[in-house]
């Protein structure tokens, strides 16, 4: 049986030494949330094109994949931002960027998609303000410009 190996400090995935901040945990909840959404739908999709009568059952079983594959990109950022591993933080801004416009389409339709647009850019909305916050930008052992480490 082999140790598992622990971080080094130098290495640049380690976490930092502190606990991790309140706001760095909802932030992986939200997106935890997104992602686990986004494989509810995919497998809701898939079932009905494979199950039900869809119109064109080649695009339903495409646009389940999609959706659930599509989830890998939040629900990993999530488990990253847990392991405060300095890496998540950009797969988890691009997913809140990329559901803003989803959201907005949402809110424009004459259905009951509006309650699903204002969650989600509710949800968007505060992982943005999560992940951007100075803390978590620290925990996450990320350093902005200009403020690196000068090489020796």
């Amino acid at each position: 049986m082999s140790a598992a190996k622990t971080p080094t400090p130098d290495a640049p995935d380690a976490p930092e030494t502190g606990p991790r901040p309140g706001r760095l945990t909802a932030a992986a909840a939200l997106a935890a949330l997104e992602g686990l959404a986004l494989v509810a739908a995919g497998v809701y999709i898939l079932v009905m094109g494979l199950a039900g009568d869809p119109d064109d059952r080649q695009q339903a079983v495409t646009g389940g994949v999609t959706l659930i594959v599509l989830a890998l990109l939040p629900l990993l950022a999530a488990r990253g931002l847990l392991r405060q591993r300095s890496w998540s933080r950009g797969p988890a801004i691009i997913t809140q960027i990329m559901a803003l416009p989803v959201a907005w389409t949402l809110l424009q339709a004459d259905s009951l998609a509006i309650p699903g647009g204002i969650a989600l850019a509710v949800v968007a909305v505060a992982a943005l303000v999560f992940l951007l916050n100075p803390e978590t930008t620290r925990a996450l052992g990320i350093r902005g410009p200009g403020n690196a480490q000068k090489q020796k």
